[in-house]
């Protein structure tokens, strides 16, 4: 991988773990505002903390796990919980999608360069 898409990748993962912290964080200090947002939203509020707990257990794995497959499952995971979210703000018309929107896209990023890096890990064994 090229000393430039190391720079991005690093950014973009440090950027998508600081959308990743702010939202749990907003969990854990403006619950009642988040509970009335999720019942809004049409999800039940016991959510809220499971969604805290795996954000953060994502950003783990993604951050110290030297399993492929673990990062590849966790990516998977962010994708999915994201694009849920962008569809419900979209579906109830309350214009809060972007900080899901933005926090999808650097997800996508965020893997797209991490798969360009193990993909040159491979290519430098063989």
């Amino acid at each position: 991988m090229s000393k430039r898409n190391k720079i991005i990748y690093r950014i973009v993962k440090v950027l998508f773990s600081i959308m990743m912290l702010i939202g749990v964080a907003t969990y854990a200090f403006n619950y009642d505002i988040v509970s009335a947002r999720f019942d809004g939203l049409g999800y039940p509020t016991y959510i809220i903390l499971l969604l805290g707990v795996v954000k953060v257990l994502g950003l783990i794995a993604i951050w110290f796990s030297k399993s492929r497959l673990l990062k590849e499952w966790t990516y998977a995971g962010f994708v999915f919980v994201l694009i849920l979210g962008v569809i419900a703000h979209l579906a109830i018309n309350d214009n809060e999608y972007a900080p899901a929107l933005i926090s999808l896209i650097l997800a996508v990023t965020s893997y797209v360069f991490h798969r360009k890096e193990q993909l040159n890990v491979v290519s430098q064994i063989k």
